[in-house]
């Protein structure tokens, strides 16, 4: 098991969704009354990078268990400045997150991030997203280990799947693996399945979206939720307990 900030990721099937910036506190409101498992900070796609406007937007989610993201445009994401610039946001953000996830492809950063993340005792996500392909097992495991060696407390493997053979890959990848903290997912229609399946073979998380979707094949929050208390009875358990904790404040 694993702890990110306050919440044990122990099997329970856990949801991320994803949020810019200009989150409205009715949105905040919204959204711990759904019982949103973890917020993904999505900073790279930010409408402003000065410093106070990325601290402001990041402590709005002080309430939830919260990974920060500042994703490269290589990887599908909106960070097309330096990586000196990235390290540095990635350093001011760190204080107010309990966990990063930075691409194993940031190689001139990726060390110098995850040493100052586990000082600070923050988890460490080490992602590879393809939006090509879903490589081989092999390859799946190479990627594995890589990151691992690097210090990644979590492995989020993202890949396209492009017919059922992918996903059968991806969940193969999965089962031979989940006791080593991973987050799987097949991308595209093909791999839709993937994001309340794959919780049941051992990936931490599940992602999905509220409003514009961050991914191809990303189911919406309630729908996702929905499919996850229907297939994991611990999952609605905690849902119906959460709910009842509501009703009384």
């Amino acid at each position: 098991m694993i702890k990110l900030g306050k919440l044990t990721l122990n099997g329970i099937p856990r949801v991320t969704v994803g949020f810019r910036d200009n989150v409205s506190l009715q949105t905040l409101e919204d959204i711990e009354n759904l019982g949103l498992d973890i917020v993904e900070l999505r900073i790279d796609q930010y409408s402003s990078f000065e410093t106070g406007h990325v601290l402001r937007e990041v402590k709005k989610f002080k309430k939830f268990p919260s990974i920060a993201t500042i994703r490269s445009e290589k990887e599908g994401g909106g960070w097309d400045l330096s990586e000196a610039k990235r390290l540095n946001l990635f350093k001011i953000v760190l204080p107010y997150v309990d966990a990063i996830d930075i691409e194993l492809s940031s190689k001139s950063i990726l060390n110098e991030t995850v040493s100052l993340a586990h000082k600070l005792k923050k988890l460490v996500v080490i992602s590879y997203h393809n939006f090509d392909k879903t490589p081989s097992l092999d390859k799946l495991n190479g990627i594995l280990s890589e990151a691992k060696s690097l210090g990644a407390d979590i492995v989020k493997i993202s890949t396209l799947a492009l017919s059922r053979n992918d996903v059968q890959v991806l969940a193969n990848f999965t089962i031979l693996n989940n006791a080593k903290n991973i987050i799987s997912i097949a991308m595209g229609a093909e791999g839709t399945i993937s994001r309340v399946f794959f919780p049941s073979l051992g990936s931490l998380m599940t992602y999905a979206c509220i409003g514009k979707s961050t991914a191809p094949g990303q189911l919406d929050y309630t729908t996702t939720v929905d499919f996850l208390r229907k297939l994991y009875p611990k999952y609605n358990q905690e849902k119906i307990r959460a709910l009842k904790l509501l009703e009384l404040v």
